[in-house]
């Protein structure tokens, strides 16, 4: 019930902050584990893809994020599962990596961002092997999704820091593409991270083609 309420109200926000355009729905699978993989282009990716999924979403973060003193409370709510490097608190890849395991047994579906970081140019940049790991351990299908629309905004790195320069954009056109589900036992293990890249790549296109085409009309 929670996870609801949770996915509402973060729903409610998104769409008054922007004009946000959801496609590929069909693509989602109503039961049964799944990763959800996306580009990472600001810090507000998450509630966007929170609210416009239809299912409950666990989001893997950066463990800074997560303890943050204002937004924490949200994160518990919505079961959010923190990430640290190894190099600063050794054993908590494995912890978070069993983490993700421990939902994906339960039905449950886990977003990734594996980039690993925010784009610093607003194109995708190299998936990491964390992806490869996690895929490894649980062979769950993977729904690829292409986000659009929030490069330029304060919360993206465009034109300085993220969050270091004042709201300049407000109901902002964004797009948000799912494509469909991805078996990775189809997908040989030494280029699935890049098929999934790719895949990604081509769902972001999309999505900057569908804000294009708001624009002109």
């Amino acid at each position: 019930m929670g996870h609801r309420v949770a996915r509402y109200v973060i729903l409610a926000l998104v769409r008054l902050c922007y004009r946000l355009k959801v496609r590929g729905h069909a693509h989602i699978p109503r039961r049964g584990a799944a990763l959800v993989v996306c580009n990472h282009v600001s810090y507000v990716d998450a509630l966007v893809l929170g609210g416009a999924f239809p299912r409950p979403l666990r989001f893997v973060m950066d463990q800074p994020i997560y303890d943050s003193p204002w937004l924490k409370w949200l994160f518990l709510l919505v079961g959010a599962i923190p990430i640290e490097s190894e190099r600063r608190d050794p054993g908590a890849l494995r912890r978070a990596l069993d983490d993700i395991s421990a939902a994906l047994a339960n039905g449950e579906v886990v977003m990734v961002f594996p980039e690993g970081r925010l784009t610093t140019d607003g194109e995708v940049r190299a998936f990491r092997r964390g992806l490869e790991t996690i895929l490894a351990r649980d062979t769950v299908p993977v729904v690829p999704a292409g986000l659009a629309g929030l490069w330029g905004s304060w919360t993206s790195h465009c034109n300085g820091p993220a969050l270091g320069k004042r709201p300049a954009r407000f109901r902002a056109r964004v797009s948000l593409h799912f494509g469909e589900p991805i078996d990775p036992a189809a997908v040989p293990g030494d280029a699935l991270r890049h098929y999934l890249e790719a895949r990604v790549r081509v769902l972001k296109a999309g999505a900057d083609d569908d804000i294009c085409r708001r624009d002109r009309g």
